[in-house]
């Protein structure tokens, strides 16, 4: 097992690529009673220290209707100058440039080791990155000037030709003209009134004419010539960083509250929706098609005008779930209709939308996801933006790799090819379908389907896909023995340099013939699937918003799987066996249904949607982090080590470290905390109990440092009002009910009804070996 181990890890590290299946079936119906499909979570841009960009454009398959990308899986000719298309199987002439290849002197695509390779687009001319910052000015005067603190950092750290631009609102809605020398000059907009494009373009005087064409038609990239008329037009509102560097330092520093007087018993009148709308229109109008970020800077719901989610009077609260299934949020449906057409009409155009909430009440965030999630932008929620939570999040968007580049990227699409015998069922994840039909798309759809191509307006070093797909292979017509089944992913993106370029991961995996099905157990990665059945999971609510249903299928998914894959006598469910590389996955389920994703108990809409946005966006790590948090226990018995994640892991002489990707938590046991009450750790003669008490929070400071979203940092104890934290999270092996059984420090008891996954196991047992099931 451990070489199947070894060969999903190395996969993961050179092609971010991670599946759920190693070994495929070769006809559908022994794919579909695999129960969980075939897929994977793909990370285009993962990062690769060891690959250098080519500086030429890749050569592509002659034939129109597969137009796939030479790779290693390829057949070479070398005598003849040709090449086989290990797709279509046609046979390609290589370019005259390659006229000098032979065994010895192989260009780097067709070198097995460069199953991913990158290329610089040459030809492509390169365009400046593009901020526009749209601040909420009704904050307080503390949270505001954090804010423009932390927005006077960010500009220290874009590149000096980066585009920057600044919209302001409140009851009223403030376009800066940043061109003007020592005087500040805005346009105003009524903050309850929708403007459409047209209507911005005429009142500010701006774009070539580009809001005139048709709704949804696609505009071409602009010639150079043209780019660099419309940033002439444009630099008014979106000026060069080193043009207007000062000015816009200085404007951001005499930024004030909203002047509207706000009465005791109200909110303020604050209009998101219309300065989000007229952000997406300027740049609509000004820079169609190419990379740009939208930061939304948010403090409150919005009160007035289009994308309303809550009215003025404090009287009345905002939605929670409980209104959401009762049907009595009347503003939600109407504002997510303007916020998914804004967020469309900018992934139309390659533009992202990120949205910084910060409030100890909701903000609308579950009205807004869509712009973030059809455009790949970040979501972060927070109490406050004079928290070190916000303003360390907020510098990390700018972090750089090991070359120094930012991590950020633009415009991007992924176009997958696939062996005829696979049909593509989906992606799920922060993208828009671009609706490219073909013969390898399947009819069963799982998430963003019928396509095999989709936009990522944004896209980053972290950001990861759900693949999935279908064995559409008959029974009846045999793979050939030892064939191997084919994916290509094709990435286009704009680097943050400016530059065009294409990222091509090429993978294969073995077909095994009905005499050879034992083998596709050995090839199951239990961690992929939990991710990728999760993703399944979350998006089913986010379509259909039954969780009840969401979790009974998730149940049944799960006994088919064990009665598929379990070694059992039936009836006899002490006799019930699991294979090594399937023992985690019951576990992952049963705290996924436990889990902030699919319940909603103490959540709010908001913090339900920020925390799906982030399942539908991270790695196979994080994701597992998020279903089944990690805890580390500190002793004097021996070094640190990972524990269960159960209530018997709560000992009174321990400190326990719980990541739960959104949350760092320190916890003292209640003997630990006694001694530290004591002062025994300011004593040289107890350094020993000293070093004990800084390891785990060396270990925490080691996982903030890289995190994105910065996570929450907190410190408690026995019986503090914040170990609810984790006794929320472990598995309530004992609660109330059972505690007397248990003897002496055998753990802390949890008051809760919840199932414990000793029990959750026993029921699947049974369910498993049953016939009835």
């Amino acid at each position: 097992m451990a070489t199947y181990q070894e060969f999903i890890h190395q996969n993961e590290d050179r092609d971010g690529v991670r599946f759920s299946w190693n070994v495929w079936p070769s006809s559908r119906l022994e794919a579909t009673r695999m129960v969980v499909p075939v897929g994977c979570l793909y990370t285009p841009l993962k990062e690769r220290p060891d690959l250098p960009p080519i500086m030429y454009d890749p050569v592509i398959c002659a034939k129109n209707t597969c137009r796939a990308i030479l790779n290693p899986l390829c057949q070479v000719d070398y005598r003849a100058k040709a090449w086989i298309c290990n797709f279509c199987f046609s046979r390609n002439a290589f370019p005259p440039h390659y006229a000098g290849i032979s065994e010895q002197q192989q260009p780097a695509e067709i070198i097995p080791m460069f199953s991913t390779i990158e290329y610089t687009l040459t030809r492509q001319q390169t365009s400046p990155l593009i901020f526009l910052f749209v601040i909420d000015t009704c904050l307080d005067d503390e949270d505001l000037q954090a804010l423009k603190e932390s927005l006077q950092m960010s500009l220290s750290l874009l590149p000096p030709n980066a585009l920057i631009g600044l919209i302001t609102f409140g009851r009223m809605v403030h376009v800066h003209e940043l061109g003007c020398d020592g005087i500040s000059k805005s346009y105003v907009f009524r903050g309850n009134k929708d403007i459409t494009a047209k209507q911005l373009q005429e009142m500010l005087g701006i774009g070539g004419g580009g809001a005139a064409q048709k709704p949804g038609q696609q505009r071409g990239p602009m010639q150079p010539g043209q780019q660099q008329q419309h940033m002439e037009m444009q630099n008014r509102f979106l000026q060069p960083l080193h043009k207007c560097d000062m000015n816009l330092t200085d404007l951001l520093g005499e930024l004030q509250r909203d002047p509207w007087p706000v009465a005791a018993d109200k909110r303020p009148l604050r209009s998101t929706g219309t300065a989000l709308s007229i952000a997406v229109s300027l740049l609509e109008n000004s820079f169609p098609n190419t990379g740009a970020r939208i930061m939304l800077f948010v403090g409150g719901p919005c009160t007035q005008g289009p994308g309303m989610i809550i009215d003025h009077e404090l009287k009345n609260v905002m939605r929670s779930h409980h209104d959401l299934e009762k049907d009595n949020a009347p503003y939600m449906k109407k504002a997510m209709r303007h916020y998914e057409s804004l967020a469309n009409r900018a992934s139309d155009n390659g533009h992202v939308i990120d949205i910084f909430a910060c409030n100890l009440d909701q903000t609308g965030a579950h009205e807004m996801r869509h712009c973030t999630n059809y455009t790949s932008g970040y979501m972060f929620m927070g109490d406050a933006f004079d928290t070190a939570l916000f303003k360390q999040t907020f510098q990390r968007v700018f972090s750089k790799d090991q070359k120094g580049e930012f991590r950020m990227a633009f415009g991007s699409s992924l176009e997958i090819k696939t062996s005829k015998e696979l049909k593509i069922s989906g992606c799920i994840g922060p993208c828009v379908s671009l609706k490219k039909g073909g013969p390898n798309i399947s009819e069963t759809e799982i998430g963003i389907g019928g396509t095999s191509s989709w936009k990522m307006s944004g896209i980053d070093s972290g950001l990861t896909l759900a693949i999935f797909f279908e064995v559409a292979n008959q029974h009846t017509a045999p793979v050939p023995q030892g064939g191997r089944g084919c994916i290509q992913f094709i990435t286009q993106y704009q680097h943050s340099s400016g530059q065009r370029r294409v990222r091509v991961t090429t993978c294969a995996r073995n077909w095994v013939d009905a005499a050879n099905l034992h083998h596709i157990p050995y090839g199951f990665d239990q961690e992929a699937s939990a991710v990728l059945m999760s993703r399944v999971a979350v998006h089913r609510c986010e379509v259909d918003d039954n969780v009840q249903d969401v979790l009974r299928w998730l149940d049944r998914m799960l006994i088919r799987l064990v009665q598929k894959f379990g070694e059992f006598n039936k009836e006899d469910a002490s006799s019930f066996r699991l294979a090594e590389n399937f023992s985690l996955y019951p576990q992952f389920m049963f705290h996924l249904r436990r889990s902030q994703f699919l319940q909603y108990f103490n959540n709010s809409p908001d913090e339900t949607a920020f925390y799906r946005h982030c399942m539908d966006r991270e790695d196979v790590t994080n994701s597992l982090i998020m279903i089944q948090p990690i805890l580390y226990s500190y002793s004097f018995h021996g070094p640190p080590e990972p524990v269960l994640l159960d209530s018997n892991s709560i000992m009174s002489d321990r400190i326990l470290l719980l990541d739960t990707f959104f949350l760092i938590l320190i916890y003292h046991g209640e003997t630990v905390f006694q001694w530290k009450e004591q002062g025994y750790h300011n004593d040289p003669a107890h350094e020993n109990f000293r070093q004990l008490l800084q390891a785990p929070v060396d270990d925490a400071q080691e996982i903030l440092q890289t995190r994105f979203p910065v996570p929450r940092y907190v410190q408690t104890e026995h019986g503090g009002s914040q170990a609810r934290f984790l006794l929320a999270r472990v598995n309530p092996s004992q609660t109330h009910s059972n505690m007397f059984s248990w003897g002496g420090d055998g753990g802390s008891a949890i008051l809760t009804d919840d199932v414990s996954l000793q029990t959750f196991m026993e029921h699947l047992k049974k369910l498993a070996v049953s016939n009835s099931s």
